[in-house]
């Protein structure tokens, strides 16, 4: 299948930011150019990337009556696919465009000011590298790692909960959605789906197989992820585990070939439990056990529906895929308006492979295989239940 866009089922109108007061009009309006000053504040870029940083901020700040995308400068990284991507889209107001096309292309935008693909000095730094440092050297990094102690002397069925959770609930370590919207990580947390059971179930019916794991960021969430990897790997569960991560930074904080080794140098330097699980996995990683791969698809702006053929048959092969995250569920079910009683199953049909799980604390507006009676409840509330990160759905397509 080739890269081209192609109408997922359904008729439901695509998300765009051009309603006042909607998410998506938030994030374009004010989370991009705050990302944008903090970028330009945490290095000392020269001249050249602070006047294309500034120059970026004033395109994207001109509001929805005057903001008009600009096209990447031909020669630049993946500039065929780009502009290919991009038809239609370059020269209208970010504001009217796809939602999903309009996030994906700010941070490519985002990584040409700063020269992260450009021959120079300055060539494959990651802008986002400060905040995910900061974030895995934190306290909350060390008290979750320590806290392993304590899992190990649970039940084996608590133990299973406890790691499903972290990898769950870590998704609220999104520094993008923390820029906008304040950390969230302290607040109480409540699940509207929870399939978890018959994931189990599924990983104990038969002699493990490859998991695939689709990671999304990095720091907190992906110490969080690695340790669920070591859990399947060690109780058996899993013969391997497949890692894709993105080939290059995107999004804030998404998860890097660079920030699982730094990730895994973190918990193997913890203590106690966490020390051994990262002992395990360096083992596991140096022998193939455990396997990282980072595929351009990771970072187009489409779909999952619309994955090239080499990726579609990489993911067949899983026995199980786990998918992380807010912008991977958005890839996976389709960026639109779907009623959230729509079928997940029904959404995902086309992903390849067997059984497919989604781990997902919810930060967008899309969401799908809520029960009636929980999505009454949940409105009846009259709060943004559907962005605020509070809530989180384990679904899972047989």
């Amino acid at each position: 299948m080739s890269e081209a866009a192609v109408t997922p089922p359904g008729d439901a109108p695509v998300i765009t930011g051009a309603t006042p007061g909607s998410f998506a009009r938030s994030v374009l309006a004010e989370r991009h150019p705050a990302l944008i000053r903090q970028v330009r504040d945490a290095f000392p870029y020269p001249p050249e990337q602070r006047r294309a940083l500034d120059a970026l901020l004033e395109e994207i700040t001109g509001g929805p009556n005057s903001s008009r995308i600009t096209a990447l400068p031909p020669g630049a990284h993946a500039y065929e696919r780009w502009e290919r991507w991009g038809t239609g889209y370059v020269g209208r107001s970010w504001f009217d465009v796809p939602f999903l096309w309009a996030e994906s292309y700010f941070y490519r935008r985002l990584l040409e000011a700063v020269g992260y693909f450009a021959a120079g000095p300055w060539q494959g730094i990651d802008p986002f590298g400060p905040f995910k440092r900061a974030e895995l050297r934190g306290a909350a990094v060390a008290a979750e790692l320590a806290v392993l102690d304590e899992v190990a002397g649970l039940p084996p069925e608590a133990q299973d909960a406890a790691v499903l959770h972290g990898a769950l609930w870590g998704n609220r370590a999104d520094l993008g959605f923390r820029i906008s919207a304040g950390d969230e990580s302290g607040a109480a947390g409540t699940l509207v789906v929870d399939d978890s059971a018959p994931l189990w179930r599924h990983l104990a019916a038969g002699p493990g197989g490859a998991v695939y794991v689709v990671a999304d960021n990095a720091g907190r969430e992906l110490v969080a992820d690695l340790i669920l990897i070591d859990h399947l790997l060690h109780t058996g569960r899993a013969a391997g585990v497949v890692l894709h991560v993105k080939p290059y930074p995107y999004f804030v904080s998404d998860a890097t070939t660079a920030d699982v080794v730094d990730c895994l140098r973190r918990i193997a330097e913890a203590r106690g439990r966490a020390g051994e699980a990262g002992a395990r996995l360096w083992r596991a990683m140096s022998g193939g056990r455990l396997d990282v791969r980072a595929h351009p698809f990771s970072c187009a702006p489409l779909p999952y529906a619309d994955m090239p053929a080499d990726l579609r048959a990489d993911l067949g092969r899983a026995t199980l895929t786990l998918v992380k995250g807010d912008l991977n569920y958005r890839r996976l079910v389709g960026d639109r308006h779907w009623p959230a009683t729509t079928p997940f199953p029904e959404l995902t049909s086309t992903f390849p492979g067997a059984p497919l799980a989604a781990l997902r604390t919810l930060k967008s507006d899309v969401v799908t295989g809520l029960a009636p009676r929980t999505l009454a409840a949940l409105d009846a509330t009259a709060t943004p239940w559907r962005t605020t990160g509070t809530h989180a759905v384990i679904q899972m397509r047989p």
